[in-house]
C-alpha cells in the first residue's frame, strides 16, 4: 500500500465520487484508459478490489469506501497544510467550501464579493440547497462551513448567530388582506397558502407559530424555490411566508407587499456552524471572522420595513 501514488489516489477519489470512468477522466483531464490502469493497480496495491459493477452501476467495495474516507482525510490535511504555509507568508490563499440554505443566498453572496475582493487568491465553492440536503452534508463533512436559519440539535455543533432573518406575511399588493392593517392570525385560515417543501427550515417555524395558536392554513401548493413562491404570489395563487431578505431585489414597483399580520414578523436568524471537534482551515477561521464582523452591517432595505410598517 506504501506504494501508491498522490495521484493515484487522487484518480480514485474522482471515480467514487462521480461513479464513473468516463466523468473521472473528463474531471482531470486524462484519458479513461489512464484512470483504468490506475485503478488497477492501486488496487493490486490494497490487494483487494476497490469498486464492483453491478449492471452499469460502479459502487464501492468495503475496502473502497475505508480508501476512500482515508483519501478524503489526506487531501483536506494536505490543503489545510497548504493554507498554512501560505499564511505563514502573509498571504490568504486556497479553498472555502461553503455549504448555505436557499434563503442564505440573498445575502451571503455579498458578504462573499467583499471577501474575494479582501481576498483575491481564495477559491469559493459555494453549495446553496435545501435544509434537508444541507444536513445530509454536514453529517458527510463535505464543507467547511454552513450557513441556515435551523441547525439540527441532533449534531455536535459550534454554532455562531450570524444575521437576524425575519419571515413575513407575503400577498400580491392588490389581495384584499393588503389593505388592511393589524390583521389576526386567524384570518389566514381562509386564504390559500403557497408554502414551502416540508422539511425546509422556513416551514418548520411557520408550523411551530401555527401550532402553537392552533391554526390550519390551506395549502394550495408547495414549491421547492422561494423565486417560484414569489412568482406564485405575483400570478395570484395564494399568499405565503418568507423571509423579508428573499424580496432584497424587489423594487418600487414590486408587485409584492408586506402583511400586517399579528405574530409577524417571526424573528429568526442565520447562523455559522461546523461540527465541533472540526479544525477549521486558515482560510474558514478567516471567512467566519469576516462574516462575524461584516454580516451585522447587511440592512433589510428602507423601502421593504416601510412597506411592512405601513401595510
Amino acid at each position: 500500500m506504501m506504494q501508491a501514488t498522490l495521484h493515484q489516489l487522487r484518480v480514485f477519489q474522482a471515480v467514487a465520487h462521480h461513479g464513473s470512468f468516463t466523468r473521472a477522466a473528463e474531471e482531470l483531464l486524462i484519458t479513461q484508459p489512464t484512470v483504468s490502469s490506475q485503478i488497477k493497480q492501486l488496487s493490486h496495491h490494497v490487494g483487494l478490489p476497490l469498486f464492483e459493477q453491478i449492471g452499469k452501476q460502479l459502487y464501492l467495495t468495503q475496502a473502497g469506501e475505508a480508501l476512500l474516507a482515508t483519501c478524503n482525510d489526506v487531501f483536506e490535511r494536505l490543503e489545510q497544510f497548504e493554507m498554512t504555509v501560505a499564511d505563514l507568508q502573509g498571504i490568504k490563499r486556497g479553498r472555502l467550501r461553503l455549504g448555505v440554505v436557499t434563503t442564505a443566498k440573498y445575502f451571503v453572496p455579498r458578504v462573499l464579493g467583499s471577501f474575494c475582493q479582501r481576498y483575491p487568491d481564495v477559491d469559493i465553492a459555494l453549495q446553496v440547497t435545501n435544509h434537508q440536503k444541507l444536513v445530509r452534508r454536514m453529517q458527510e463533512n463535505l464543507d467547511d462551513l454552513y450557513i441556515l436559519s435551523q441547525p439540527p440539535t441532533d449534531l455536535d455543533l459550534n454554532t455562531h448567530p450570524v444575521l437576524e432573518n425575519p419571515l413575513v406575511v407575503i400577498a400580491h399588493r392588490d389581495h384584499p388582506l393588503a389593505k388592511k392593517s393589524h390583521i389576526a392570525l386567524k384570518q389566514l385560515q381562509n386564504v390559500p397558502f403557497i408554502m414551502r417543501e416540508s422539511g425546509s427550515g422556513t416551514r418548520r417555524a411557520i408550523q411551530q407559530l401555527f401550532n402553537q395558536y392552533k391554526i390550519n392554513v390551506q395549502v394550495r401548493l408547495e414549491l421547492g424555490s422561494n423565486e417560484a413562491i414569489k412568482q406564485a404570489i405575483a400570478g395570484g395563487l395564494g399568499i405565503s411566508i418568507l423571509s423579508q431578505h428573499t424580496l432584497n431585489t424587489e423594487g418600487d414597483r414590486s408587485e409584492l407587499a408586506i402583511l400586517n399580520v399579528q405574530h409577524f414578523p417571526i424573528q429568526t436568524h442565520w447562523y455559522a456552524s461546523y461540527l465541533r471537534g472540526k479544525q477549521l482551515s486558515v482560510i474558514a477561521q478567516t471567512f467566519l471572522d469576516y462574516l462575524l464582523a461584516e454580516s451585522p452591517k447587511i440592512a433589510l432595505p428602507d423601502s421593504l420595513e416601510q412597506r411592512r410598517k405601513s401595510a
